[in-house]
């Protein structure tokens, strides 16, 4: 019953964060909701195993991917901060203030992959399914994954639209997620 509790009250702020955005399908933060609902999902249904089998491989695992998931995040979010220039002359009313960007960031960790912050939340949604593995938890990731693919798509085709040919020029040079695979 508390799962169940702690879902309800995390979807009520999911979904207060992406009021905006949730009302635009085919938006980046429309498919960025229902990301954030399966990572949700994910943390209420792994969450009474986690470090109870540290050593385990699945464990161990889900660690290093979350690991990864902190420090994809905070160089991403550094370095659109300090480099992005954001702006509320950027009229989106769905894009939270730092994504605002008025200076396309090809430096640093954008200097290999594109959606660094879904990179992220790629290695959490895997993290936290590592931690217990299921059927049901393999299903939430998949589909989290594949809104994770929607969710970077859609942001590609803002910043076509908002940066032109300077970022269809970086679109080649980088992969979205992963170095030199995807």
């Amino acid at each position: 019953m508390l799962d169940i509790l702690a879902f309800i009250f995390g979807s009520a702020i999911v979904l207060w964060l992406s009021r905006k955005s949730i009302v635009q399908p085919g938006r980046h933060g429309f498919y960025r909701f229902f990301v954030w609902e399966a990572i949700l999902g994910l943390l209420v249904l792994n969450h009474g195993v986690w470090g109870t089998e540290p050593y385990s491989p699945h464990q161990f695992t889900s660690w290093l991917l979350m690991l990864l998931s902190i420090f994809l995040v905070q160089q991403g979010l550094s370095r659109l901060r300090k480099l992005g220039k954001a702006s509320e002359q950027r009229e989106d009313q769905t894009l939270y203030t730092f994504e605002k960007t008025t200076t396309l960031v090809t430096s640093g960790i954008y200097k290999y992959i594109r959606h660094p912050m879904y990179a992220s939340l790629l290695a959490l949604t895997w993290g936290a399914y590592f931690q217990d593995p299921s059927w049901l938890g393999t299903s939430i990731a998949v589909l989290c994954s594949y809104f994770l693919v929607l969710t970077a798509k859609a942001d590609e085709q803002e910043c076509l639209n908002y940066f032109g040919p300077a970022y269809a020029d970086y679109m080649q040079q980088t992969r979205r997620f992963i170095p030199g695979l995807f």
